[in-house]
């Protein structure tokens, strides 16, 4: 079984031994903002949703007593303050809550970013890395902070409840401004101490195909779950994507397109950039590199719920009508260019000040223009993401497989492609992110004998390929340039306009 805890909503699926999907699920959960900037999870709504994803998959004819182990997937980063028993004293705070901009540049001061980069492979960031949320609990919510058993993400708390037995896992760990992610193995004590976090309330490091622990939850064995099965500690739900995709060994590259846009890449030889946001990855000695665009596919909703249905939450046939209009606009939208960084950015600016913006509109421009600019931004940061890895790794990107519940629309794949010049092969299953997870927990089990027979084992149909078509070559590449220089050019008017 495979658990995937993403941004909007829960998933659970079952693999047979042969990594066919047999069963999948899905379960919304409650997301809240007490104030401006803030981004939680309602514990209880997501607990409840998972028993409600589980429920489902028994209802529609699986026998739960034949599951042999489970895997967990978890947006990162997403922090809890817990106790012994997995009570939440403070969270679960989301990646873009930026309410410890403070506290990240407290980070800064206190370690200094060279030295942070030089541990972590990462900066600091409000919310996007949870030191910052960690140092904001413990100023701002200190009975919570002192109470606390365990500080850990959604699969350390997930596991405690599951289990009583909490971990973490490299993927997760990376975000943390704790973990030395250069080293790949261990918790930074000289970080910790320049926190003020006590490391003995830091999970156990474990690997994302370790057991956390074993089942012994009465709530999931009263729904036909055995007990004592064994509960992998997981990893963040991206990685849990690209291990469906296949990524595992250097040079292996996919992308998905949700609420956030990532390109993940995968290298065992890295060196580590700041333009990217730098994990340890699923086995020891390998190491990814994303490029994060985090909002790109909320830029889109946004537009299409604001512009296209009066404010109202968009269904698919909104989105269809919208990329219809799209395609009906220009390449290049008549010099229209959007910057889609609507709530701070991590990867590649890493400022929580950055805001989106259209650039470049004249009284000809069209609301189709504003849309397909909106789509068009994304295939310019996969651009600069693609270009970085060439860079770094010295070895070209041709194409790459596509997931998740933007991938599928041919509109904006092939706007990718020709932005990007790259082949897009978009993956006929796009919740792959489950079924990572569900590999994950067979491989704990023994299903499979390790994570490359594992991902040998699914099976990834391709819905259609996208191939690049160059007649707008010199439209993209003017835009292009603008969309590289809009950033450095207002970064310091973003800043002032939030102070």
């Amino acid at each position: 079984m495979g658990i995937d805890v993403g941004t909007s909503g829960l998933k659970a699926c079952i693999l047979d031994e042969n990594a066919r999907q047999a069963a999948r699920t899905r379960a919304a959960y409650r997301s809240f903002a007490l104030h401006e900037g803030w981004a939680e999870i309602d514990p209880d709504s997501l607990w409840n949703a998972m028993l409600q994803a589980i429920r489902d998959l028994r209802d529609s004819g699986i026998d739960l007593s034949r599951v042999a182990g489970i895997g967990l997937s978890v947006l990162c980063p997403a922090f809890v303050c817990m106790d012994e028993t997995g009570g939440v004293l403070a969270g679960p705070i989301l990646y873009s809550d930026r309410r410890s901009t403070k506290q990240a540049e407290d980070i800064l001061k206190r370690v200094g970013a060279e030295k942070l980069f030089a541990v972590t492979a990462n900066g600091a960031m409000a919310g996007g890395l949870s030191g910052s949320s960690l140092l904001w609990v413990k100023e701002n919510m200190p009975e919570a902070f002192d109470r606390a058993r365990w500080f850990g993400h959604l699969n350390s708390w997930l596991c405690l409840k599951m289990t009583g037995q909490t971990a973490i896992d490299p993927t997760n760990a990376s975000y943390t401004n704790l973990f030395d992610t250069v080293k790949g193995d261990r918790w930074s004590e000289e970080l910790c101490e320049a926190l003020g976090a006590d490391r003995e309330k830091l999970p156990p490091l474990k690997q994302s195909c370790e057991p956390a622990g074993f089942l012994n939850c009465r709530e999931l064995t009263a729904l036909g779950l055995p007990a004592g099965i064994p509960v992998a500690a997981g990893a963040g739900d991206t990685p849990c994507a690209a291990l469906g995709c296949g990524v595992l060994k250097e040079g292996d590259v996919c992308e998905s397109v949700g609420t956030s846009n990532v390109l993940t890449v995968c290298v065992e030889k890295p060196v580590f950039d700041p333009r990217f946001i730098n994990r340890a990855y699923l086995s020891p000695g390998t190491w990814v590199y994303q490029g994060s665009m985090s909002f790109t596919g909320a830029a889109n909703e946004w537009f299409c719920r604001e512009f296209e249905n009066g404010g109202q939450k968009p269904d698919g046939a909104v989105f269809e009508r919208a990329g219809e209009q799209a395609a009906k606009a220009a390449p290049g939208c008549g010099g229209v260019v959007f910057l889609p960084y609507m709530q701070g950015e991590r990867s590649p600016v890493w400022d929580p000040f950055a805001r989106g913006v259209f650039f470049g509109m004249t009284l000809a421009t069209t609301r189709a223009d504003l849309n397909r600019a909106v789509l068009e931004s994304c295939g310019y940061g996969l651009r600069q993401f693609l270009e970085w890895s060439e860079q770094l790794t010295g070895k070209p990107i041709e194409r790459f497989a596509s997931i998740g519940g933007g991938a599928k629309s041919a509109v904006w794949a092939q706007i990718k492609a020709d932005i990007t010049g790259r082949t897009i092969d978009v993956l006929e299953e796009s919740d792959m992110a489950a079924a990572g997870a569900a590999l994950l927990g067979g491989v704990t089990a023994g299903v499979w004998q390790d994570l490359q027979t594992a991902a040998d084992a699914l099976e990834r149909p391709v819905w259609r390929t996208f191939v690049p078509n160059h007649e707008n070559d010199g439209v993209y590449a003017r835009n292009y340039a603008v969309y590289r220089s809009l950033y450095p050019s207002l970064k310091d008017l973003f800043a002032s306009a939030r102070k």
